[in-house]
């Protein structure tokens, strides 16, 4: 049984090491022979902040959820 354990982690250490080195390869940027830069990756989104009244809706929604799974709402 120990030698079947030894067999699992050195499986799930190999597809760890293959699955960073991946994510390594992808982050190098590929060379391309052209005269004009080229963007490799897209630039980020600008981030969005919620209103004021989502945010208090959401607590509400979860306030009311809160009690009703303590049964204090009768």
């Amino acid at each position: 049984m120990k030698n079947h354990k030894e067999k699992v982690v050195a499986a799930i250490a190999g597809a760890i090491t293959m699955y960073l080195q991946a994510e390594r390869e992808a982050k190098i940027p590929v060379e391309v022979p052209r005269e004009e830069p080229v963007q490799m990756y897209t630039p980020a989104r600008p981030i969005v902040t919620p209103s004021l009244w989502a945010i208090s809706g959401r607590q509400a929604a979860m306030e009311m959820r809160r009690m009703l799974q303590m049964r204090l709402f009768r």
